[in-house]
């Protein structure tokens, strides 16, 4: 099955600039939703996750990298996954395919290894700018951390938004390192989640 997906940001915006492709597909799917919800946490990404899952799909046809991702790591963690799938993935305004002829295209390769280096710079510069932030701020007497004062249990800890979310990929077997990617956090904070897990789930094998 190929399968042409599609995004657009807004409800003011209809997929109507996707109608100049005139290619036959055997099922088109356009999700309306921002770009920085996860592929397959959007509506129709999860149904192409699930056709994929079921191994129905065989080509996955994108205008742009930008529609599969929420941001680079995003872009990339998905690519990977549909090559693991063995799917043919069709980069429309690049002209440009995963694997053409049922090998990996070497340029595909080189393209999705230069957009890791990039995410790689991006999240150091985020860092970077973090850091200098953060020490003027200080400098200038303001204070970081949680009030004196105020505890925070590990299960709320774990109840977090960010920590759920770390929890599921953990679930999935993803590495620290991808997770890192995906959700643009630390390495640091994804495995503090994954400890204070353990140590919870070891206090509950206790009781």
């Amino acid at each position: 099955m190929r399968v042409k997906y599609n995004r657009v940001s807004t409800a003011k915006q209809n997929g109507q600039r996707f109608e100049i492709d005139k290619e036959q597909y055997d099922l088109t799917l356009l999700d309306n939703v921002s770009g920085s919800m996860a592929f397959k946490d959007r509506p129709k990404g999860k149904i192409l996750t699930d056709l994929i899952e079921a191994g129905k799909v065989t080509e996955v046809i994108l205008e742009d990298f930008s529609r599969i991702g929420r941001n680079t790591g995003d872009v990339i963690s998905n690519m990977e996954w549909l090559e693991e799938k063995g799917i043919n993935i069709t980069v429309r305004n690049l002209g440009l395919q995963s694997r053409p002829n049922g090998e990996r295209n070497p340029i595909w390769k080189m393209i999705t290894s230069v957009m890791s280096s990039m995410y790689e710079m991006e999240l150091q510069n985020i860092k970077e700018r973090t850091s200098a932030g953060r020490a003027m701020y200080i400098q200038k007497g303001g204070f970081i951390g949680r009030p004196v004062g105020t505890t925070e249990s590990q299960a709320d800890f774990l109840n977090k938004e960010s920590s759920v979310q770390i929890l599921k990929q953990l679930k999935k077997g993803k590495t620290v390192r991808d997770i890192s990617k995906i959700l643009s956090l630390s390495t640091s904070t994804i495995m503090k989640v994954k400890r204070v897990d353990k140590e919870l789930n070891e206090k509950k094998a206790r009781k």
